[in-house]
């Protein structure tokens, strides 16, 4: 399989990146994967269950790559790169968005000790999983939902998130209990909690979360012409 990363990202620092879709279909992978969205007990055990022990072992042997996994998930401009830094002492999983105008790719969301984001409501979350153009590493829906689910957060989740969630969960996971680990990922909603998404009168889909680059009222927040960007190159 050609590498996707021969090249790094642009504008991303982060050593060398090893495109690894393989991982997309071990279940093990997925516990540590979403770890960052179970922030209740109930959470915790519902995620690990009896594979605890075997999903530690499994990513102790990820962090021992002397390389960076990395993942692509295509839009109708650009790409969304998924990257797990497995550095001893900065691990962490970065989500980015390569658009082909930029000559760097922005950084949207940040899953460590230092949580940055959401940088997608369920909405854009859904139909990126579900509509995305093929290419990338994998044209599963269930694969991107679930890659991408630790760099989203939604208040206003519509009544068919559970179900979704928990079929992705049903599919790809060994979890005892997936529409229960399904309600509590998402009542969950990662380190930051929920952050309420509106559309500007320029059409911008922004938040109001603290965290967050898709809010202008934070300092560090991407400016407006790249706030487009994410915008038009989410909405498929």
């Amino acid at each position: 399989m050609t590498n996707l990363y021969e090249a790094r990202i642009p504008g991303y620092e982060s050593g060398p990146l090893a495109h690894l879709p393989e991982l997309l279909d071990e279940p093990l992978f997925w516990l540590g994967h979403l770890y960052a969205r179970a922030r209740s007990e109930e959470a915790q055990e519902l995620l690990f269950g009896a594979d605890h022990d075997a999903a530690q072992d499994f990513h102790r042997q990820l962090f021992r790559r002397p390389d960076r996994p990395a993942f692509t998930v295509p839009l109708n401009a650009g790409r969304l790169h998924v990257v797990h830094r497995n550095f001893e002492d900065d691990a962490g999983t970065d989500f980015l968005l390569q658009h082909p105008d930029w000559d760097r790719a922005e950084l949207l969301a940040t899953v460590d000790g230092h949580f940055m984001g959401p940088a997608l409501s369920w909405p854009e979350l859904a139909t990126v999983a579900d509509y995305g153009p093929t290419g990338g590493s994998t044209t599963d829906p269930d694969h991107r939902l679930l890659l991408l689910l630790p760099a989203f957060g939604d208040a206003d989740l519509p009544v068919e998130a559970p179900a979704r969630l928990a079929a992705a969960l049903k599919s790809l996971t060994a979890v005892e209990d997936p529409d229960r680990l399904a309600a509590a990922l998402l009542a969950d909603q990662g380190p930051c909690g929920p952050a309420r998404w509106t559309t500007t009168r320029n059409g911008l889909r922004i938040n109001d979360g603290g965290h967050s680059y898709r809010n202008p009222a934070n300092g560090f927040a991407l400016p407006a012409d790249r706030l487009a960007h994410v915008t038009t190159s989410l909405t498929l």
